[in-house]
C-alpha cells in the first residue's frame, strides 16, 4: 500500500503524486500474539532490572544507603527477567505445538501426512474381510450369555 500526499504543498520539492512511503515485504512472518506479547513483557523487565542493577553499582561506588535495596531489587529483578525470558520460550514452544508443524520442504510433517493419507486409501479401497464366527454370547442378540448351568 503506497500513501500519497494530498496536495503537493508539503515543500517545494514535493509534486502532486509523489508516493510517500511504500511498504517492503517482511524478511520473516510475524510472530504469534502471545509469543510477542510475552517477548515485549520480558524485554521490558530485562531493562527494568539491568537499569535497577546499573543504579545500584553506581549507588555502591558513592556510599550511598539506597546501594543495598536496590541491590537485593536487582536480585528478585534478575529472578524474574529469568523468568520472563523462560516464558517467551515455552509460549513459543506451546504455540507451535498447538498450530502444527510448519510444512517446509525440511519437515517431517509433509511425509508423515502423506503415509497416513496413504494407508486410509488403502484401507478404504481393501476388499472387506470376511465375517468371523462370534464366540459364545458375543453379537448373537442373546442377553445375559448362556452359562453352562442349564438355566440358560
Amino acid at each position: 500500500m503506497a500513501k500519497k500526499y494530498e496536495d503537493g504543498a508539503a515543500g517545494s520539492a514535493a509534486a502532486p503524486g509523489r508516493v510517500l512511503w511504500v511498504d517492503q515485504p517482511a524478511g520473516r512472518r510475524r510472530m504469534p500474539d502471545p509469543v510477542r506479547s510475552s517477548a515485549v513483557r520480558a524485554v521490558l523487565i530485562v531493562a527494568v532490572t539491568l537499569t535497577d542493577a546499573t543504579i545500584s553499582f553506581f549507588l555502591t561506588l558513592t556510599g550511598s544507603w539506597l546501594a543495598f535495596p536496590l541491590a537485593l531489587g536487582a536480585i528478585a529483578g534478575t529472578v524474574v527477567a529469568t523468568w520472563g525470558v523462560l516464558d517467551v520460550l515455552i509460549t513459543r514452544q506451546m504455540w507451535n505445538q498447538r498450530h502444527g508443524v510448519v510444512s517446509e520442504p525440511s519437515s517431517t510433517a509433509r511425509g508423515r501426512r502423506r503415509e497416513r493419507r496413504r494407508a486410509r486409501l488403502e484401507a478404504r479401497s481393501a476388499p472387506p474381510l470376511p465375517p468371523r464366527i462370534p464366540a459364545r454370547g458375543e453379537a448373537t442378540g442373546i442377553w445375559p450369555p448362556r452359562t453352562g448351568t442349564g438355566r440358560g
